[in-house]
């Protein structure tokens, strides 16, 4: 009976947070598909230059928030000790704000204006963006998985909303894209702490054993946040390298391509988030038979994801005829949505319900390694962007199988058959859309 009531409830946060990214995809959608219509180049390749640096702002909470997830999931809000982690808040709240200063004031030192204003827009999003991800946190680990829906929604419609009314207005620069970011994010923020106070006030002095708790759980989540952005980095990386050594116009094309595809690993990453906490309220045994369970559902339909490659071509290069370049690196990078997909729902989840933090932060790290030595080598030696995006694909791919093969076997359930058949039609894939262009 339990074991029915948590495949229930897991189905029930799945489909809950599937729909609220139903609403992120089409506000990701306008994001990706409008904002290049009526953006010039450059802006939209400064707003992707501030988009791919603040990706990196969570390594400012050193594991903190992860370490909330790992040891408080199995918790209700109503059972949570919320002086406690109140206190904790307030701390991690004033590190936040001493970060943001140093940075704003480490911007004064750059000649490149533009670079200048990106770092201090980043320096404010250490902050903001922190805060919105402890709000965020709170509603996942607690499993009140219908308010965390509304707060992904509150915050897409605000900043989808956003951007149409400053593009309608004529506001169409980098600041101005920065400034309605934060604008929605300040809003959402704001219901958050309506939902959570007494997880964001409390009394002026601090819970009793703050400190030691503090330091529990960034020592537990460090490795997670590590292994998390080390993931990120497979990425961010490749991009960071484009971004450095190629003018930023094919930047900016190259990532509109990135964009895309993020565009469909939008749902995987909704069900991770619903998956995380229900792994860890279903009894050990059960674990096994999910893991098959949920391959072999997910599988067939990334492969047919592929497909829509196809016909997407022909339609967005008629949209959008200067970033026609574009489509063609996204056929390359389309197969980084099954292995991605793999990793962010299976193999990641179920690494971190059976506490191999360490294995995971092994494998990303040495991952990222070979990875962004293959994209240096790609761009300053052979100065091949097709070469740097192939390696990217190429290293993603291993990633996935290895991690794959290290929760068979954790879970015995050991069958790597599949990896072959599944490379064999990636090889295809990418060999159909070079050879005919799309």
């Amino acid at each position: 009976m339990q074991n029915n009531t948590s495949t229930m409830g897991m189905k029930k946060n799945v489909v809950l947070t599937v729909s609220a990214q139903l609403v992120s995809f089409f506000v990701s959608a306008v994001l990706n598909l409008i904002l290049p219509k009526y953006v010039s180049e450059i802006d939209y390749s400064n707003w992707q230059t501030f988009l791919l640096y603040l990706g990196y702002v969570p390594i400012f909470h050193f594991g903190f928030l992860d370490g909330l997830m790992l040891r408080y999931s199995q918790y209700d809000y109503k059972n949570l000790n919320k002086p406690l982690v109140q206190s904790q808040f307030r701390l991690f709240l004033g590190a936040e704000m001493l970060f943001g200063l140093v940075g704003f004031a480490l911007s004064f030192g750059m000649e490149n204006e533009i670079y200048r204003q990106i770092v201090r827009f980043i320096s404010f999003g250490i902050i903001t963006m922190n805060v919105y991800a402890y709000a965020s946190h709170l509603f996942q680990m607690t499993n009140r998985i219908s308010k965390y829906v509304i707060f992904v929604m509150m915050m897409k419609l605000i900043l989808g909303g956003g951007v149409v009314v400053a593009l309608f207005c004529g506001a169409n620069s980098f600041y101005d894209l920065c400034i309605v970011y934060f604008a929605a994010s300040i809003f959402t923020i704001l219901w958050g702490v309506s939902q959570n106070k007494e997880l964001f006030w409390g009394t002026g002095k601090l819970a009793d054993g703050t400190i030691t708790e503090l330091k529990s759980n960034v020592t537990a989540g460090l490795m997670l946040l590590i292994a998390n952005l080390s993931s990120i980095f497979f990425v961010g990386g490749a991009k960071m390298v484009v971004q450095w050594h190629y003018d930023p116009l094919l930047f900016g094309r190259v990532a509109f391509s990135f964009n895309l595809v993020n565009l469909f690993l939008t749902f995987i990453t909704a069900a991770s988030i619903a998956i995380f906490p229900s792994l860890k309220r279903i009894e050990t045994d059960c674990l096994p038979d999910f893991y098959v369970k949920i391959r072999r559902s997910m599988t067939p339909l990334l492969f047919v994801s592929l497909a829509l490659y196809f016909p997407g071509y022909y339609v967005l290069k008629l949209w959008l005829p200067n970033y026609a370049d574009s489509l063609v690196y996204l056929g390359v990078l389309m197969p980084m949505i099954v292995y991605e997909s793999r990793v962010t729902l299976l193999t990641n989840n179920y690494l971190k319900t059976y506490r191999k933090e360490r294995l995971m932060l092994l494998i990303n790290l040495v991952s990222v390694a070979v990875a962004f030595v293959l994209y240096l080598v790609s761009a300053y030696v052979f100065d091949s962007l097709f070469v740097l995006l192939a390696c990217l694909v190429a290293v993603v791919i291993v990633r996935s199988v290895v991690s794959e093969i290290a929760v068979m076997r954790i879970i015995n359930r050991c069958r790597y058959a599949p990896f072959g058949v599944e490379l064999a039609f990636v090889v295809v894939f990418i060999f159909a859309v070079v050879k005919f262009n799309g």
